[in-house]
């Protein structure tokens, strides 16, 4: 079996040996899946391993690369899909009791572009039931169980996509896909010390996901590098017959050579202007991400970034969302609620969610798209003044699973990442800091325009460039 250290490399760096034969996908695939099946039981990360499927994939991409014939940076790279992902033959469970025994015979697209770019697919991931759908108390709200946080296993590993992100943080897999309709790809990533994108409204198909919010949901990658994020994403960006929201803008990323990256400036983000919105100082969240994030901030300077604070535009970002998100889930969701069948999720304030979404006003889910056309004229016009967004991705480090979350501040309700959300802008958290006590990972984002993820990204890698916080990988699991 290959290296913890081996286990822990990039997706660019795993392509690199593999391209140079120093490993083979065969023994990359079977350590993963090793490692998948002695620590995702322990955190509570995955909901079924792949391992029939993984190894006839990477057998194939093994001969495929044998012979010369390369299928881009992802190919013979093992991957986890977030269990919300249709898979041909597969359980799909939605992470949610009502769906334990779901098996869908086709792929969805996000699955068949990963494929056909040569990636493994080892696992499905843990997920909370339905994606957090109309609320949900804490994290043990899955099928599965509540996912631990590999730096602290008595904390959450956060958001949704909390499988992915925890697989990708302890080294289970190369990278992982989440889907995010409000905060499921960022947090988790900054819980669990990840790179998490969230990329534009659109940008990735979501034929085959399961749907929470028609005008809401993204799929994303989560990785152990901002330039991981961008290769992943050149794979599974593009237009889709398949889901009309998709847009026809592919997305194009490759890492730049090592020659170009030794004659870069020390300064390479000279000229970009990143508009840094603080915490509301009625609620300043966790002094220690406070000083991460101010620290983050200096270190973007001495990149060459002018760096201003600005507030966000004054809108209840949370509550417009929540609106949205909880009228067109409860209209998805309508025979769950009909049957009872509701009734058998895991988390009890969530089954009184969704029967609760079922009164909400037309008025007042066509009174929140009113007001989504307003917020995105006034991000819109903050993008005349500014490259980037940036602000810490949590007010706080991971909760502890046996902790019930507090309803949402006012502070929180004017959030960036609510905002990014209502509006379909993309962003991509990277990890900033640890905190003392309990070494919780804490992060920043960085949001960009519609489809300018590659602001974001290389906003990110400049950063990385400059910090180490993304090389700390959990001591012990």
């Amino acid at each position: 079996m290959l290296s913890d250290e081996t286990l822990y490399l990039t997706v660019e760096e795993l392509g690199e040996q593999i391209r140079s034969r120093k490993i083979s996908p065969v023994e990359l695939t079977e350590s993963y899946l090793a490692r998948l099946e002695r620590y995702g039981p322990k955190l509570s990360a995955v909901a079924t391993v792949t391992r029939e499927l993984a190894l006839e994939q990477a057998r194939a991409a093994e001969r495929e690369i044998a012979a010369g014939k390369s299928r881009g940076p992802l190919h013979g790279i093992p991957y986890g899909a977030k269990d919300l992902l249709a898979t041909r033959g597969i359980p799909t469970t939605w992470g949610a009791p009502p769906f334990r025994n779901q098996v869908f015979d086709y792929d969805a697209t996000v699955v068949r572009k990963l494929r056909e770019a040569g990636a493994i697919l080892v696992a499905k991931l843990a997920m909370i039931e339905l994606a957090g759908g109309c609320g949900y108390s804490n994290g043990r709200a899955s099928l599965q169980g509540g996912t631990r946080n590999p730096f602290h296993q008595d904390y959450w590993a956060g958001g949704s996509s909390s499988g992915p992100a925890a697989s990708v943080a302890a080294g289970l897999v190369g990278f992982a896909i989440g889907s995010e309709t409000l905060g499921s790809i960022v947090s988790p990533a900054s819980y669990c010390a990840c790179a998490g994108l969230r990329p534009t409204y659109g940008r990735v198909s979501r034929h085959g996901a399961m749907a929470l919010s028609w005008t809401m949901d993204k799929l994303g990658p989560l990785c152990r590098s901002a330039a991981d994020c961008g290769l992943v994403l050149s794979a599974i960006a593009g237009s889709d017959p398949l889901d009309p929201a998709s847009l026809d803008a592919n997305f194009y990323w490759w890492p730049p050579k090592p020659e170009s990256r030794a004659g870069r400036s020390a300064r390479p983000l000279a000229g970009k202007r990143i508009a840094a919105v603080p915490l509301d100082p009625a609620h300043p969240g966790n002094p220690e991400g406070e000083r991460a994030f101010s620290e983050a901030l200096r270190v973007l300077r001495d990149l060459g970034a002018r760096v201003d604070e600005r507030k966000l535009p004054d809108f209840a970002y949370t509550t417009i969302a929540t609106t949205l998100y909880s009228a067109e889930a409860a209209s998805i969701f309508r025979p769950l609620v009909e049957t009872g069948k509701i009734f058998e999720l895991v988390d009890e304030p969530q089954q009184a969610g969704f029967i609760a979404a079922m009164q909400i006003p037309a008025c007042d889910y066509l009174d929140a798209c009113r007001l989504r056309t307003e917020i995105l004229g006034a991000l819109g016009k903050l993008f005349e003044s500014c490259d980037i967004i940036a602000a810490q991705t949590l007010p706080n480090a991971a909760f502890r699973l046996d902790t019930n979350f507090v309803p949402v501040t006012r502070a929180e309700n004017r959030n960036l990442t609510s905002a990014g959300n209502v509006a379909g802008l993309p962003s991509i958290s990277v990890p900033c800091g640890f905190t003392q006590a309990e070494n919780l990972p804490l992060g920043i984002q960085f949001c960009a325009d519609a489809t300018r993820e590659d602001a974001a990204i290389e906003c990110a890698i400049a950063y990385q460039s400059a910090t180490k916080w993304h090389l700390r990988h959990p001591v012990a699991l």
